[in-house]
């Protein structure tokens, strides 16, 4: 670092729905939180309100499972109203969307064997991966320069795919799985991504 000031964002994923529990891909469908996504929403609220104090701003895909965990931490430590950022929705998955992976390797199998062989891939009537490393690269490189500007690091949530998508895209990190209700502390400085940390 070369004396560029720091600034932070931190990112993370919504909380659970049926869909997640039954094992069914999401992607773009617009899935509601369930009871326990709820619960896992105010935990992360909780876990979150150390930072609480400093946090000036609130953005959150516009897909409802990402907005309305959002709402419901910014409503529980009295931050502002989450701004909805379509840039941060999860990669549209087309024709798996709705399936669990047995389904789709068995209604899609030559599909489904492209896509486990590389992740990469294309499924049928899905967003090509480039258009989400470029929309959700581009959102949080915007995010994390106001951050800091305004009065202090902002709050992102978004999802488990769109944010290992960022994570490996802007910093060269390969994360697992992304549990419901994770988050990570983000440091951008110099307009760069600098590190990714579980909190």
């Amino acid at each position: 670092m070369t004396g560029e000031t720091e600034r932070v964002v931190l990112l993370a994923r919504h909380g659970e729905t049926e869909w997640n529990l039954a094992g069914r891909w999401q992607g773009g469908t617009d899935v509601r939180l369930s009871d326990a996504g709820r619960a896992q929403a105010r935990a992360l609220a909780e876990k979150l309100r150390g930072h609480a104090p400093a946090l000036a701003g609130v953005y959150a895909s516009d897909l409802d499972r990402a907005f309305e965990t959002a709402s419901i931490v910014a409503t529980l430590l009295r931050l502002p109203t989450p701004r909805r950022e379509p840039r941060l929705r999860e990669r549209g998955f087309g024709c798996f969307e709705g399936l669990t992976r047995e389904e789709c390797a068995a209604q899609f199998p030559e599909a489904w064997a492209r896509y486990l062989d590389d992740r990469r891939s294309t499924p049928p009537g899905a967003e090509p991966q480039e258009a989400i490393v470029a929309r959700v690269v581009a959102a949080m490189q915007e995010i994390a320069g106001a951050a800091g500007t305004d009065g202090g690091p902002h709050l992102v949530v978004s999802h488990g795919g769109a944010i290992r998508t960022f994570a490996h895209a802007a910093l060269g990190v390969v994360l697992p799985p992304v549990g419901n209700g994770a988050v990570f502390r983000i440091a951008y400085a110099g307009g760069q991504f600098r590190s990714i940390d579980e909190i």
